[in-house]
């Protein structure tokens, strides 16, 4: 399990990270996300839960910066259903699907590594093994000299 870092919003707005004692902007939030770790945030004065509203913020500042979050498409199915239909799903589904792919993509670039060692190897070992076929491969290629060319090799 991650580890839980806790973040303080005062009335300004401004967030404290309380493990390092400072205080971060959200870029400061995301750093710590992505090292892997947990974040809950709380109001200062009410102890009041804010973490899924500064996660949405962190989103938010990211799709600014690339121009893109969610497809159109997904994005008016939340706001028409809001918390009706799709927030069951969202919490008891998405969170899985999300996890499963990630780790169905990393089972498949690992695996992908693993080919390409077997293939690295392949090619040594077929190498190798070429080299002994050379005799072979010297007498066949001679069986099939066109006649006028014989005589040229004895040369």
């Amino acid at each position: 399990m991650p580890e839980t870092t806790l973040f303080k919003r005062y009335p300004n707005r401004r967030l404290y990270n309380t493990r390092t004692s400072s205080y971060v902007t959200l870029d400061g939030v995301t750093d710590v996300i992505r090292k892997g770790e947990r974040i809950e945030v709380v109001d200062a004065k009410t102890n009041e839960d804010l973490t899924a509203y500064i996660l949405t913020q962190v989103l938010l500042e990211e799709a600014k910066k690339k121009k893109f979050l969610l497809p159109a498409p997904l994005l008016h199915l939340l706001i028409r259903y809001g918390d009706g239909v799709l927030a069951g799903f969202f919490d008891k589904h998405l969170h899985e699907i999300v996890k499963n792919y990630l780790s169905f993509q990393t089972v498949v670039g690992e695996q992908f590594q693993q080919w390409m060692r077997v293939g690295f190897d392949f090619s040594e070992q077929a190498k190798k093994s070429s080299g002994d076929a050379n005799p072979l491969l010297s007498y066949l290629d001679s069986l099939f000299i066109p006649p006028d060319r014989k005589g040229e090799n004895d040369r």
